[in-house]
């Protein structure tokens, strides 16, 4: 199995910037890649963004682009979301999840609060 916990949640005014993080431990040999969905009050959980484990593609929602960045740190088993230029709208809870070579997100963290005031 493998767990993951996320950090770095909080309260910004927009256009601000955080910085989210996702430690990752277990069978993290299981991992193909990373991502970061998040999700809104009342409505589904969406992709945001999501890195290669062994490699750096990378990949991001329209919504996001230009903005948040994905990154990761292999040897501290971690995967990094920067958001800047912060939105009302990109309010949601964030969670981080791992992906195995299947392409399924099997593995979830318990998410982090991100709000953005007006």
């Amino acid at each position: 199995q493998v767990q993951l916990v996320e950090f770095g949640g909080g309260l910004v005014q927009a256009g601000g910037s955080l910085a989210l993080s996702c430690v990752a431990s277990g069978r993290t040999l299981n991992i193909w890649r990373m991502g970061w969905f998040r999700q809104a009050p009342g409505k589904d959980r969406v992709f945001v963004a999501h890195i290669n484990w062994g490699g750096s593609n990378t990949f991001y929602a329209d919504s996001v682009k230009g903005r948040f960045t994905i990154s990761r740190d292999n040897a501290k088993n971690t995967v990094y979301l920067r958001m800047n230029s912060l939105k009302p709208e990109d309010t949601a809870v964030y969670y981080c999840a791992g992906a195995t070579a299947s392409g399924e997100y099997g593995y979830w963290g318990q998410g982090t609060q991100v709000t953005v005031s007006s």
